[in-house]
């Protein structure tokens, strides 16, 4: 399948996205916190050439939050030490609002 991206975010073959692998800090804390720390317009243009864990918008994104809250609400960020639950409840009411389950 090969991947080429094009441009950042855009549309592709498949995407899978890891989210985490237990407490791992994947490539290390620095590069974690580089990533993390990155200005909205500069992720826009820039893609780390490595895998970056835990996905440095976790914590952030309701639509990884809200499914994530059904398998593990319990699991524990390993850079903020929040878990799930905490995650979720900081999130804006409005915007979970508007994450709706898939329907058959």
């Amino acid at each position: 399948m090969g991947r080429v991206r094009q441009v950042r975010w855009g549309a592709r073959v498949i995407d899978i996205d890891l989210l985490a692998y237990g407490d791992q800090v994947l490539p290390d804390r620095a590069g974690y916190a580089h990533w993390a720390a990155l200005a909205p317009e500069a992720q826009a243009v820039r893609a780390p050439q490595d895998l970056i864990l835990p996905h440095p918008r976790l914590h952030e994104r309701g639509f990884v939050l809200v499914p994530l809250m059904d398998v593990a609400p319990d699991w524990v960020h390993p850079v903020t030490g929040q878990t799930v639950r905490q995650m979720h409840a900081a999130l804006d009411p409005a915007e979970l609002a508007q994450i709706q389950p898939l329907t058959e």
